[in-house]
């Protein structure tokens, strides 16, 4: 297990068996500047419907250039 300092966080994205993702934010200090935008992030990622089916398509996109 990686440990934070206060001036890092990070986001912790789980897929499960039928491809639902859950979003959480590990941070060294919640109340610092850090944890606020990976909180921000985090939000975002879970209710921006554009923004959820523009990283879709960046991964469609990734996966066709690997073929």
């Amino acid at each position: 297990m990686m440990e934070l300092k206060n001036n890092q966080a990070a986001l912790i994205l789980e897929v499960d068996e039928d491809g639902g993702v859950s979003v959480n934010v590990a941070s060294g200090d919640d109340n610092g500047p850090a944890g606020a935008i990976c909180q921000a992030i985090a939000v975002k990622l879970m209710q921006d419907e554009a923004f959820q089916a523009e990283i879709m398509d960046m991964l469609e996109v990734e996966e066709r250039e690997a073929e």
